[in-house]
């Protein structure tokens, strides 16, 4: 079969590989019709982030058809259309129970200090062969998978399997109510999604992003956006925005993107995180005085001189966190299965390719171009051998 595999720094393939079998008897095995590219896939083609191997399988959104099953898999059946989310959690722990399956104490890499396992992802999580390819092996699928309905396009249901859910779960932790200002500081996948759930909740929302194509998809679904390229003072401009109060809640998309910063090359270097993270200190800038500040920004290593007296000052309350997907996917699953497709998610995707082509679309999303703003990729098309 063919798969994305990272060989390198900013060096991906597609290869082929090996057929997965099942390993354990709560195995499913799932032939993939759309997995996603996400910008955390990003830091591992970067190798902004330690323990990635040559030839691991990428990725770690996929929705597909269940082929095989192990003998304990009892939720799902041969022939249904499921969605695998990225983390893999047991679904029976104590974690698990309180919907922490990001935290899954089955799954949990207590080697490294780190949470439950996650597709397509270092040693530290797992190492667990990624979702880009043509067909995943599914570690305890009766938790690892949800079912769908059949006729759902592909490219709507695979983002269940990350952006939907991370996105739904910092807009939860932000604590909005109908009314309440809020800025989304990255116009990528999930702060483009962020912005969509917070209006839909009946904010008003005020989108930050370099990026005119992202800009302006945000604008087409209601947001007032910043160029922060052009403003020199972005947490006074929100505020400004604002009636001198700050925001009610501000939702960080952005972590430890750093491309373009003359600390990336320290970053690539040591693997540390660098001072240079404008998003969350103007995050805390632009939050109003007792209001909320919710991360769905991934950060790898120490913050330095995090200004926590300014938190305290001001009363800010922090909510963050890996997501986890299947506590959210009762209240998503309806959204994405009506056809009227109410979250225009057809304007979300913004390309459609096939897994040959990832090589390519790694390099597009990785420098913002063609208004990349949601790769899918699909089953590449076979290859007819004519005499």
């Amino acid at each position: 079969m063919r798969a994305v595999t990272w060989d390198g720094r900013q060096d991906v393939d597609v290869a082929d590989v090996p057929e997965p079998v099942i390993e354990a008897t709560t195995d499913a095995i799932v032939d993939v019709t759309a997995s996603g590219l996400c910008g955390s896939d990003l830091h591992l083609y970067r190798h902004l982030i330690p323990g990635m191997d040559r030839g691991d399988i990428l990725g770690h959104e996929a929705t597909g058809v269940v082929r095989e099953t192990g003998p304990d898999v009892n939720t799902i059946k041969v022939g249904d259309t499921v969605v695998v989310p990225f983390n893999i959690s047991c679904g029976m722990c104590a974690m698990c129970r309180q919907g922490l399956e990001s935290q899954c104490q089955t799954t949990q890499n207590t080697k490294f200090h780190r949470g439950g396992s996650l597709f397509g992802y270092t040693e530290q999580y797992g190492h667990i062969p990624g979702c880009q390819a043509d067909t995943i092996r599914v570690p305890l699928a009766n938790h690892t998978t949800k079912r769908i309905r059949a006729e759902t396009p592909a490219h709507r249901a695979v983002l269940l399997a990350d952006v939907l859910p991370t996105a739904w779960q910092g807009v939860t932790y932000a604590e909005m109510e109908p009314g309440m200002c809020v800025a989304v500081f990255g116009l990528g996948p999930i702060g483009q999604m962020a912005a969509r759930l917070a209006g839909r909740q009946g904010a008003s929302v005020i989108g930050v992003d370099p990026v005119a194509e992202r800009r302006a998809m945000a604008e087409r679904h209601g947001a007032t956006t910043i160029d922060p390229d052009v403003t020199d003072d972005v947490p006074g401009a929100i505020v400004d925005l604002t009636d001198g109060l700050g925001a009610d809640r501000v939702i960080d998309c952005v972590g430890m993107e750093a491309e373009g910063s003359a600390l990336d090359s320290v970053l690539q270097a040591t693997k540390v995180q660098p001072s240079r993270v404008t998003a969350l200190r103007h995050a805390i800038d632009a939050v109003r005085r007792g209001g909320t500040i919710s991360i769905l920004g991934v950060y790898a290593g120490p913050v330095q001189a995090f200004p926590l007296d300014q938190l305290f000052d001001k009363q800010v309350a922090l909510h963050m966190g890996q997501a986890n997907v299947m506590r959210w996917m009762d209240d998503l699953i309806p959204l994405v299965e009506d056809p009227a497709d109410p979250l225009d998610l057809d304007d979300f995707v913004t390309h459609r390719l096939p897994l040959e082509s990832a090589p390519y679309a790694y390099d597009m999303f990785q420098h913002k171009r063609q208004g990349a703003v949601k790769v899918v990729f699909e089953p590449s098309p076979p290859v007819t051998i004519t005499a």
